[in-house]
């Protein structure tokens, strides 16, 4: 039997985990300003979304996501030099500074394209 947690903490554990992706993205500002502090704020939110991240921005290809990280976020995307999925990479860099072994991305399991996302990186 599966038990569900009650609204209240779910909504309690998404707010913890769009709070660590703007915390992740804000260290990696390319500035502070006001349209940065807005893309934080919609890209932390996006990647709770149940498609590719791109996707879930209304952005046309993952192409034009990643011109927008390289625009406001260069050194994450530095970082991101195996060209990882942004969901997945974003996921990873979270569990990674809190020693988590296991992380997954969000709504990775119900993706059409997880043989996609999850094979091995070149």
């Amino acid at each position: 039997m599966t038990t569900m947690l009650p609204t209240d903490v779910l909504h309690a554990m998404l707010a913890d985990e769009i709070a660590d992706v703007a915390r992740l993205l804000q260290e990696h500002a390319a500035d502070d300003s006001p349209a940065t502090r807005a893309l934080i704020h919609q890209i932390a939110e996006c990647s709770m979304g149940p498609n590719h991240l791109w996707q879930d921005l209304g952005l046309s290809d993952r192409a034009e996501l990643n011109t927008l990280m390289q625009q406001h976020f260069p050194a994450l995307k530095a970082r991101n030099s195996q060209n990882m999925r942004w969901k997945k990479f974003l996921y990873r860099e979270i569990c990674e500074r809190a020693q988590v072994l296991i992380c997954r991305s969000p709504h990775c399991e119900s993706c059409e394209e997880v043989a996609v996302c999850f094979a091995p990186e070149v």
